[in-house]
């Protein structure tokens, strides 16, 4: 398995591994995250603290296993902290992960829930350990808007520091080369941009729709453009 996941994802995979296969030893699952059996112990009881019953027993059959009839308890996120956690697997895209927080989203609240859910099936990632993750309320509305194919008015500050803003149609948030990128069609020039999403200060939805180009590759396309990303270029 990937052995630069994040602590997060870790214990999600933690939680998957002990739902999948009950009993599992301080070993197995140390030998399975790719970490040391101490640092095995210390997801267990990251799960623990979250409010999970992991059950342990000693002896020849014995293990880790999520008490019986487990279910997820209800999960207290803030948006913020919602988008945050589904930002930090996609930054992993391991399988076990997104399995995991599949079942973490379903249990938020329906609110928070179906933004989270949002940012999940809508934003393309190409993983990298070094990511910069941007703030999750700014790419949490950009992802919004692009699954809902409204142009949004960004606020936007440069390389240099110069600020400006603009009107866009968010294609596509892209996760790539440890950085996350906005995909989008700018209205003032009338033509494709890319902007580093850390660098967006705000987001304002308009009620202006937009359709994306048929047969887009979110990431393909950034591939071709990655040069272009706006480090000194405004909105235009």
């Amino acid at each position: 398995m990937p052995t630069d996941l994040s602590p997060t994802a870790r214990a999600l995979r933690t939680l998957e591994i002990l739902r999948t296969r009950p009993g599992a030893t301080a070993d197995e699952l140390a030998a399975s995250l790719g970490v040391t059996e101490r640092a095995a112990r210390r997801y267990v009881g990251i799960l623990r603290e979250a409010g999970i019953p992991v059950e342990s027993s000693r002896g020849p059959y014995g293990g880790y296993r999520l008490g019986r009839g487990t279910r997820l308890p209800p999960v207290v996120f803030t948006e913020e902290e919602a988008l945050g956690l589904v930002m930090a697997a996609l930054d992993d895209a391991d399988e076990l992960v997104a399995s995991a927080l599949g079942k973490v989203v379903r249990a938020l609240p329906e609110r928070i829930g179906r933004q989270a859910a949002t940012l999940r099936d809508h934003a393309s990632a190409a993983p990298d350990p070094q990511s910069v993750r941007p703030d999750p309320a700014i790419t949490g509305a950009l992802v919004a808007a692009s699954a809902g194919r409204r142009s949004v008015r960004v606020a936007y500050r440069s390389e240099s520091g110069a600020e400006s803003e603009g009107e866009v149609d968010p294609w596509a948030v892209v996760l790539r080369q440890g950085r996350w990128y906005l995909l989008c069609r700018s209205h003032r020039a009338d033509a494709v941009r890319t902007y580093r999403v850390d660098r967006i200060g705000s987001v304002h939805q308009t009620t202006r729709a937009f359709d994306p180009p048929d047969g887009l590759d979110p990431v393909a396309a950034l591939e071709g453009r990655i040069w272009v990303w706006a480090g000194s270029t405004p909105p235009a």
